[in-house]
């Protein structure tokens, strides 16, 4: 994964002003990062990086909650779908290894993993980053930030 983004936060410009401009290039480098390393077809073992990028963002956002208000909500809501459905990933493998090679669980985990991986990947392509939807956020997060 890339280095952690780094904030350039102005203290004098506020806190709305300052979510305004980082949090709307958080959300463009969130996307590049997704897309980067799904490009490179990951197993699902290696998905487990991309939940806890997905998992910061969204930490990150729900910082700001005061600033945009309920509507932010519902971006929330969709991180954390992007979110739970990389657990399931991940609460796959982490379970198929626990179990000894020839047991049939562990085929079955093995089938849910790649299951639950191609769901993750057809739910980012088709819906989370659908054609516009980058452009969404970005512009959410630039317009609606307002002072409390």
């Amino acid at each position: 994964m890339a280095k952690a983004y780094r904030t350039h936060w102005d203290e004098r410009a506020g806190a709305a002003a300052n979510a305004r401009r980082e949090l709307a290039r958080l959300a463009g480098q969130y996307f590049a990062r997704m897309r980067r390393e799904l490009e490179k077809q990951p197993a699902p073992k290696d998905l487990h990086r991309l939940r806890l990028a997905t998992k910061r963002f969204r930490y990150t956002l729900e910082l700001f909650r005061p600033c945009y208000g309920p509507a932010l909500d519902r971006r929330l809501a969709a991180l954390r779908t992007v979110q739970q459905v990389l657990g399931e990933v991940n609460d796959s493998v982490a379970t198929a290894r626990l179990l000894p090679k020839p047991a049939k669980a562990r085929a079955w985990l093995e089938r849910r993993t790649a299951e639950k991986a191609g769901e993750f990947r057809k739910h980012w392509t088709e819906t989370f980053d659908a054609p516009g939807q980058e452009a969404l956020w970005i512009r959410y997060l630039e317009r609606n930030a307002r002072s409390r």
